[in-house]
Order: structure tokens, then C-alpha cells, then sequence
């Protein structure tokens, strides 16, 4: 079997790439939105076929590329037949089979995380894909989406600790840099489900966890409940010619600091921050013009229809508003920084810094 492992380093979700490799048929797992066009490349460049795109669960961190896998490669949308997504074109429980060439996959029912959430087992049994269920010495929060820690921990014990111990586990996010584990390990190391931990345990340990709200949840779940389709009217724009930026679900075009280090000398960036932060302690990019987001509908006649325009501001979102202005202003080639100052001054990249002339 064809195996690759991507990642979406701003959700820390991995999405996973199979494929019978003589059939050349392949099944993407957990693909995300804004990689859909490195994903796509990747599968036409190994000249594969997708079948279709799986979802180990209803996502709240990020939006999934599964409507765009279907719209542009023709793919099937496969979920849970408990998550309540509309639109998909198979619905799976517990035993049953996806197919790519030679190669199959098998459903385990593993809610807890959410109702909805199962797992892919290939079938020599040597891999899952968990999703959030069982996670790298952990697992997924039980608060929200029909979550309960009771059916977690029953899953886990029941169904994917019932796996060899040599079965390789690959969940759908990792916030430590880690890849992949076993069963055997998850059994033995995991804090909150392995060892001689108990279901009182483990609940316990979760309704203490005390975490935050998912940051994109208003925007993640009621699109992946479409299967990823956008709103009516939403456009899907695709990249321009002109960078290698990618387009969020939330339609905004951008470019990454390290693209826009390499090529100042090809935009013209407009600073949106106000007057205080233009001269505050994360600088400014050197050759920038600033034009705080209030007032720059008013001096639009300022800048260069020529000319790609790159809006930054201290973390992306309101330069992320501009970028969108200046697309409705009739600017071809606008963008937003991803990150922000904050990424850009996180690499290194050139600053300049104190009082200055603004735009």
C-alpha cells in the first residue's frame, strides 16, 4: 500500500494519503480545505485516482476539503451515519468495508469524542486512523458535539485496544510533533486511557480539563456538517498565478511570510494597524505603507492597481478584512499575511522599528 502523511500545521490535523499502489486507486483521510490544492497535487503527481475522501469525525478546528475533492476529482464523500453531516455520498457503521483497488478499510464505531467519530482499520490490521478517539498519549476532549468520556473510554478499551499490539495508530491531530504510535504503547503509556487507569479515571481526568472553546468552531462545524461546502454565494476562487498563496474557506487569499520575504521588492504591503503599533515593539516591514484599516476604503487611489498588495496587520485578521476590501475594490491581485507581525517576526524576517513616516 501507497502511504503518505500530511499535516496542516494551524490545526495540527493530519490527513492521510492510501492508495493500492499497482490499481493506483486511493482514499484521502481528513483532508483539510485550505491544503486541498497541495493534496490534489499530490495525488495527480503520483497519478492516482481518488475514490474518496473519509472523515474519522466531524471536525471543530478546521473546515474539510471533501465538498472540493468532490466538486474537482470526482470523489465520494464518506461519513459516519451518526455525525448528521448533509450531502455525503455514503453513510458507514460499525463493520463496514471501503474499497480502493485491491486494498479495504474496515469501520469501528468509536464515538466519545463526538456521536459521530469511527476509525479505519486496514485490513491486515497493522494500521488505524483514530481520529480524535485515541490519540499519541492522549485523547480527544469529551465537552461538546455529543461528547461523553463514558463511551471514550468503551471505545477505546472495547474496540481499539481489542487490536495487536503491533497496530499502528494514527489519529487526526497531534500537537507535539509526534507522527504515529502503537497499540501496544497506547495500551501501556497513555496517561489517560492505558495502564491500570479505571472509566472513573478517565472521566474524572476529562471534566477537569478545563480547555478553551475551539477558536474556529462557529466556522468549522457548520460547514463540515455540508460535508465542507461553502455557503450559497461563498466563491471558491482557487489560487492566482501570481503567488502561491491558497484561499481560506472564509474566501480570504494568502500568502505566507516566508513568500512575502523573498519578493518585497514585487508588492507593495499596506500595514492596516493603527498609529500605535505601527511604531510598537513587533515593527514594521521595511518598505511598507500604512494605511490603518478605518480609513482605507477612503484612500484605495493611493496604491497601485499594478502591483500585487499584500495587507498585514499584528496577527492576520483584520488585514485579512483589507485584503478582501481591495479584492472588492477591483485590486486583481490582493492578499492578506498569514500570521501577521506576529509570524513575521517570530522567523527573523527584516523589521525596521521606532517613530516613522506613515503611509
Amino acid at each position: 500500500m501507497l502511504f503518505r502523511q500530511l499535516i496542516d500545521s494551524r490545526s495540527s490535523t493530519y490527513t492521510y494519503l492510501l492508495a493500492d499502489a499497482a490499481a493506483r486507486d486511493a482514499v484521502l483521510i481528513d483532508p483539510v480545505f485550505e491544503q486541498f490544492a497541495r493534496d490534489a497535487a499530490l495525488v495527480r503527481e503520483l497519478g492516482l485516482t481518488l475514490r474518496c475522501t473519509l472523515e474519522t469525525h466531524v471536525h471543530a478546528d478546521h473546515v474539510t476539503a471533501a465538498w472540493l475533492f468532490h466538486e474537482r476529482l470526482g470523489s465520494a464523500i464518506v461519513v459516519s451515519a451518526d455525525a448528521g453531516v448533509e450531502g455525503a455520498d455514503r453513510l458507514v457503521r460499525e463493520g463496514d468495508v471501503v474499497t480502493f483497488g485491491t486494498e479495504a478499510l474496515s469501520v469501528l464505531s468509536t464515538p466519545g469524542h463526538t456521536a459521530g467519530c469511527v476509525s479505519y482499520v486496514t485490513r491486515d490490521r497493522r494500521a488505524v486512523f483514530t481520529g480524535d478517539a485515541l490519540m499519541i498519549r492522549g485523547a480527544g476532549r469529551t465537552d461538546f458535539q455529543q461528547g461523553d468520556a463514558h463511551r471514550m473510554f468503551r471505545s477505546v478499551h472495547d474496540k481499539l485496544f481489542a487490536l495487536p499490539d503491533d497496530c499502528m495508530v494514527y489519529p487526526a491531530h497531534d500537537y507535539g510533533g509526534r507522527l504515529a504510535s502503537s497499540i501496544g504503547e497506547e495500551r501501556a503509556f497513555n496517561p489517560r486511557l492505558g495502564g491500570a487507569r479505571s472509566e472513573a479515571d478517565f472521566v474524572g481526568y476529562m471534566a477537569n480539563l478545563g480547555l478553551p472553546h475551539p477558536k474556529q468552531i462557529d466556522v468549522a462545524l457548520p460547514a463540515n456538517l455540508r460535508g465542507g461546502r461553502p455557503m450559497a454565494g461563498a466563491a471558491d476562487k482557487g489560487a492566482p498565478e501570481w503567488t502561491p498563496a491558497r484561499r481560506s474557506f472564509a474566501g480570504v487569499l494568502e500568502v505566507e511570510a516566508e513568500w512575502l520575504g523573498e519578493h518585497l521588492r514585487d508588492v507593495e504591503v499596506v500595514d492596516v494597524r493603527e498609529p500605535d503599533e505601527w511604531n510598537g515593539e513587533l515593527g514594521r516591514i521595511p518598505g511598507a505603507r500604512h494605511l490603518p484599516l478605518g480609513g482605507l476604503r477612503d484612500r484605495l487611489g493611493e496604491l497601485a492597481r499594478d502591483r500585487p498588495v499584500v495587507a498585514v496587520c499584528r496577527s492576520g485578521g483584520r488585514s485579512a478584512e483589507a485584503s478582501l476590501i481591495l479584492e472588492r475594490a477591483g485590486f486583481p491581485r490582493a492578499a492578506n499575511l498569514s500570521g501577521g507581525m506576529i509570524r513575521w517576526h517570530a522567523l527573523g524576517l527584516p523589521i525596521e522599528t521606532g517613530a516613522a513616516r506613515g503611509g
